[in-house]
């Protein structure tokens, strides 16, 4: 902000529209205005754990509460990518920026699904599927048109009621220190409900239809295609597809595995059984009923070139 703050002597956007878009800057003032810009997407792209700005994540995720982690998995995501959306409508420099979030957007898809094979922990699992999910977000980002930010729109309801079950289950099990994946095997012979509602929540993740986390695949996959990013929405099929395994294999743990040690799981209380119930419904409904949710973020997409 002080790089363009000293090269412009303006903060507001309505301002620095005017004096990027309304004239030409050249020399020195022209790199610092790319330089401060630049350093601006590098941290909103650490806030939401972007590859290659995301080493903090999955030793955060697992040390903090799961509370906290639940927080910082979904509310940075929300308030960065409506920054990120109004500096780049705002800037004279979209193009540039579209070309970072491009990469960011490959990597972040290729390391969330591949690294999360390897983990056995639930946390440090759940850490990965964010770096993912933030890769396929920041498709519809790089588009640059309505129907990308439609499409992120979309995406970001429908991640954000996915880890909020998912994270809902999380701090339910960790009342009885569940903490590995192994730890899962009596989970579907002592509460099969909660099992269920869990594996639901995987198959979202995964982008199994007809759940809600295969519409916003399909809606980010679609706007990227429509804009011409046609490597970026084979590479997000592919990634989706390898990222099938490690979700299937929580439900397999719950379901088919025999258990090393019988765990004796706690009842949920009523706040997260209501959580759960609320955010399982909309996982499950959206696919036959999407015009609410789509409506919203179409005038939410047009406001913000408005």
């Amino acid at each position: 902000c002080s790089m363009i703050y000293g090269s412009t002597g303006a903060t507001h956007f309505d301002q620095l529209a005017k004096i990027l878009t309304g004239y030409e800057i050249t020399g020195a003032r022209s790199s610092g205005i790319f330089m401060g810009i630049l350093f601006i997407a590098v941290g909103f792209l650490f806030k939401i754990t972007a590859v290659p700005f995301h080493m903090w994540a999955p030793d955060i995720y697992e040390g903090s509460p799961t509370p906290v982690t639940a927080f910082l998995s979904i509310a940075p995501k929300i308030s960065i990518s409506a920054n990120i959306s109004r500096v780049s409508i705002y800037g004279s420099y979209g193009a540039t920026l579209q070309q970072i979030f491009f990469f960011c957007s490959i990597a972040s898809m290729i390391l969330g699904a591949l690294a999360a094979m390897a983990q056995t922990k639930v946390k440090r699992l759940l850490a990965h599927s964010s770096i993912g999910h933030v890769g396929y977000i920041r498709t519809g980002f790089s588009c640059g048109t309505i129907e990308g930010i439609q499409s992120l729109l979309i995406g970001i309801f429908i991640y954000a009621s996915m880890t909020l079950d998912a994270f809902a289950i999380v701090s339910a099990l960790r009342q009885t220190r569940v903490k590995y994946i192994a730890d899962l095997g009596a989970l579907a012979k002592t509460n099969p409900i909660l099992a269920i509602t869990f594996s639901i929540t995987m198959f979202s993740y995964a982008g199994i239809p007809p759940l809600a986390g295969f519409c916003s695949k399909f809606y980010l996959f679609f706007a990227a295609l429509g804009c011409g990013a046609y490597f970026l929405a084979p590479v997000g099929v592919v990634t989706s597809v390898i990222g099938r395994f490690y979700y299937i294999r929580l439900a397999k743990r719950m379901f088919f595995d025999t258990p090393r040690t019988w765990i004796l799981y706690e009842p949920m209380d009523r706040d997260k059984s209501l959580l759960l119930a609320m955010t399982s419904s909309f996982i499950t409904s959206f696919f036959p009923y999407p015009s609410p949710l789509f409506s919203v973020t179409h005038q939410m997409a047009l406001s913000s070139y408005l």
